[in-house]
């Protein structure tokens, strides 16, 4: 938990930064793409403040009402961050860089000066310098939710990032992973839709690179709601780990079968197992207990996700 809240943090003040010089490159020069980029960075920044009070709620003590505690506020409030920003944002973007094609305007050719260094430019570079700076701080976060995805990859034998976007439970580093990801990108696109437009003369390319932008965020969003949903409606462990832990149980001598196994998340990396166990006639009260004991010492060594075991003797 320590390590996604580092991921976050670090993204948090990244894109609080880059909203901010974004937003100043968008009011020197009026380009869509830098509009549809300070969406975006205003969501990634409301994003990482939800993701925190999900780890933050999540951490509750387990209550009467809740016995197994509240690990699936990080689900909940990752699908707010695939509805209420994501969405939000990129619909903002389609519709900004949709009104840009449709009456374009020429690329701004005005000048900005800095007063105490007495210093004049062209205020078209302000976005370059601004995009390019926003790459380099993405590039630091997507580093941090790398190194974590990496682990979670090592861990469970997932054959890649792929799989482990369809495997994974710890959502706030899925979520900030996709997000630096799809930063990155956003920020390119822009740099490269400015320069053309430019370059050129054609404000086309900027209003093109505002609404790919867009499409983009909304693409992210329904794919980061679509993974949350799967968690907050209850997800079992992956068949072959189900497989695998059917197998632990029934390479015990004294199970004759197992009747019945359950599993599902309660919390980012966190599995609770229920199994209908049939066990030989002549095991006693005491002996049934220390298998049973070792069925869930076995089970939660096999995948150290599991955090409780319930064992029903049929």
């Amino acid at each position: 938990m320590a390590s996604s809240t580092g991921v976050v943090v670090a993204a948090l003040f990244a894109n609080g930064a880059i909203a901010i010089m974004k937003f100043v490159g968008y009011l020197l020069t009026g380009s869509p793409s830098m509009l549809s980029e300070t969406y975006h960075s205003i969501s990634d920044t409301g994003n990482q403040v939800f993701l925190l009070l999900g780890i933050r709620y999540g951490r509750r003590d387990p209550s009467r009402e809740h016995p197994f505690g509240y690990g699936k506020a990080q689900f909940f409030y990752s699908f707010l961050v695939a509805v209420l920003l994501f969405g939000i944002a990129g619909w903002e973007s389609v519709r900004h860089g949709y009104d840009a094609l449709m009456n374009p305007h020429p690329p701004a050719t005005g000048t900005a000066t800095i007063p105490v260094l007495d210093v004049t430019f062209q205020a078209v570079y302000v976005n370059y310098g601004v995009l390019l700076a926003a790459i380099v701080f993405e590039a630091y976060a997507f580093s941090k939710a790398h190194a974590n995805m990496s682990r979670q990859i090592e861990t469970h034998g997932w054959s890649g990032y792929r799989e482990a976007f369809r495997k994974t439970s710890d959502v706030t580093v899925l979520t900030a992973l996709t997000e630096d990801t799809i930063a990155m990108a956003g920020a390119g696109i822009a740099l490269f839709g400015i320069y053309l437009s430019r370059y050129t003369g054609n404000p086309v390319y900027d209003a093109v690179g505002a609404l790919l932008i867009g499409v983009m965020l909304m693409g992210f969003a329904l794919a980061l709601a679509w993974e949350n949903k799967r968690l907050i409606l209850g997800e079992s462990l992956p068949t072959e780990e189900e497989r695998e832990l059917r197998d632990i149980v029934t390479g015990f001598d004294t199970v004759v079968n197992i009747i019945d196994l359950r599993s599902v998340y309660f919390g980012p990396e966190r599995v609770l197992i229920t199994a209908d166990v049939t066990f030989v006639d002549d095991l006693d009260t005491t002996e049934m207990d220390d298998v049973i004991t070792e069925i869930e010492a076995a089970m939660v060594e096999a995948n150290p996700d599991i955090e409780k075991v319930y064992i029903e003797p049929e």
